[in-house]
């Protein structure tokens, strides 16, 4: 009976079914729109082949993973090899530079420097040829360029007034000479003298040294101690040769004035660097004086004194001028060379005749000019040798005497040297001179604190 009644629901079930299919079927349909009956009969291409290459495969010089992109997608970076290499970077050089020290030596300096012997002789030889390496002093300074290793490339030695020696290294040793072409400035200025020449200077801003230069030229005119109450005005003007702007010398002064209230005391340098000054009083010609060493400290005067070598108190018959190794010494007068040799303590000397009862002696030389001999005539301001520590000296120095009649007389007092040079300025125009170096002083300073010198005359 249940069997039955199963078979009869399922008749009527298909019954239905067929029914509402054969209604739908027969039922008026609307057509589908034209894109959605394309999109429907559309089948995709079967996939082609992949086509052969003929190239070689090559190795991307460098790769990145790639990332599918979250939310929006970013370019990839492509990173490409360089086209050439690196270029080759030439080793650093070492830059090696200092002033040579009193008593150094130039191998002593190449030693410190760290370059080997050869190389110090190689340097020395070169370096010799232009320039003598006996007047090296302190203040000449020495640049040392050298390769990693320790080679040096190029050696420069740096002189007076600028002058540099270079040695080249390269695949033949050269050696140049560079010479600076200086501008030549002029300046002035004033100090008030309350305690000390030296004082003075330093706080005016004015080169202290130049209170060695006034000192010889009126040292046996004005007593500088004795003479001087406080308040004499001093009135400097120089000359400084300079290379962009850089001071490449020592100044040389060109004209000085010292109102001393009762008197003007002036002197007059010529601009040839001779060292022959003219020293006037209240517009008068007073003496003409060459110094035997420029810019030299005077480091003992006339008179008794302990000597430095032997200990006992005795006559000291000059003056001496401490000097570095070298340095030029000139006639401080007119007259005629008597004799040129060695003279015990004195060492290598020189003398000269001034007249027939003056003579002037320059003592402990290191070197005498080539072709200076015996009876030649020599000039204010000429060279005649050049300063040593020869005979019986603690180190370079010029030891210079005047003597008259054969006794030894203070340099800086005696007056016969004036004498014997003073109808060499005779006519020449020595007033003259004076007054265009008043002249000029009065365009460096202020007009309005100037000296009226020429009020004097």
């Amino acid at each position: 009976m249940r069997i039955r009644n199963v078979a009869v629901s399922l008749a009527i079930a298909s019954t239905l079914s067929g029914a509402a299919l054969f209604f739908y079927s027969t039922s008026p349909k609307e057509p589908a729109p034209d894109a959605l009956a394309a999109a429907s009969a559309w089948v995709p291409e079967s996939p082609k082949a992949p086509r052969s290459m003929d190239a070689k495969f090559i190795r991307p010089t460098a790769t990145r993973k790639e990332r599918a992109p979250e939310s929006r997608s970013l370019p990839l970076l492509t990173v490409s090899a360089p086209e050439a290499g690196l270029p080759d970077f030439e080793p650093s050089a070492v830059n090696w530079s200092r002033a040579i020290a009193p008593g150094e030596t130039l191998d002593v300096v190449l030693s410190e420097a760290g370059l080997e012997s050869p190389d110090r002789a190689e340097i020395a030889l070169a370096l010799g040829t232009e320039y003598d390496l006996r007047r090296l002093r302190p203040g000449h300074s020495i640049t040392v360029i050298s390769e990693a290793n320790g080679r040096p490339r190029n050696v420069s030695l740096e002189v007076e007034d600028g002058v540099r020696i270079e040695v080249i290294f390269g695949e033949q040793l050269a050696t140049q000479v560079v010479t600076p072409d200086p501008d030549i400035v002029t300046l002035a200025g004033e100090a008030v003298i309350e305690s000390s020449l030296f004082n003075a200077l330093a706080n005016a801003g004015i080169p202290a040294r130049f209170a060695v230069d006034l000192a010889q030229m009126l040292g046996g005119t004005v007593d500088f101690r004795r003479e001087m109450s406080g308040g004499e005005i001093l009135r400097l003007m120089w000359r400084e040769a300079r290379v962009d702007g850089e001071r490449i010398a020592e100044p040389n002064l060109a004209f000085a004035a010292l109102d001393m209230g009762g008197s003007l005391y002036e002197v007059v340098w010529p601009e040839d660097g001779s060292g022959q000054a003219t020293i006037y009083v209240d517009g008068e010609l007073l003496r003409i004086f060459a110094q035997p060493v420029d810019g030299a400290r005077l480091s003992s005067v006339f008179g008794r004194r302990t000597h430095p070598v032997y200990g006992n108190v005795r006559m000291h018959t000059g003056v001496d001028f401490a000097a570095a190794q070298g340095t030029p010494v000139k006639a401080t007068a007119p007259g005629r060379i008597s004799f040129i040799g060695r003279r015990g303590g004195y060492g290598r000397v020189v003398e000269i005749s001034h007249g027939s009862d003056t003579m002037t002696r320059y003592a402990h030389l290191s070197a005498v000019p080539e072709g200076l001999s015996q009876g030649e005539r020599v000039a204010a301001g000429d060279l005649i040798g050049r300063v040593g520590a020869t005979g019986t000296a603690t180190g370079p120095n010029l030891h210079y005497e005047v003597l008259v009649d054969g006794r030894p007389t203070d340099p800086l007092a005696d007056e016969r040297l004036a004498e014997a040079s003073k109808h060499e300025l005779e006519g020449t125009g020595s007033l003259t001179r004076l007054l265009a170096a008043r002249a000029l002083m009065e365009k460096k300073l202020d007009p309005a604190t100037v000296l009226k010198a020429t009020e004097r005359l």
